[in-house]
């Protein structure tokens, strides 16, 4: 049997699995990356992203 995948790097900052990159945008908004992701997401820290642009706890709603 193959091992298993590598779970990705997930950010402690939201909810689910945010990667951690140099940058992350919501997936089919405006950003130019290079990682995204598929919202929505609770921010259950520092919104290091700017996922949140509203400040209502919710990204890429």
């Amino acid at each position: 049997m193959p091992p298993p995948a590598p779970k990705p790097a997930c950010d402690p900052n939201y909810s689910g699995c945010v990667p951690i990159a140099s940058d992350v945008d919501c997936a089919g908004g405006s950003g130019d990356g290079p990682a995204y992701v598929t919202g929505p997401v609770n921010v259950i820290g520092t919104d290091i992203y700017r996922l949140d642009n509203d400040k209502d706890g919710v990204g890429c709603e």
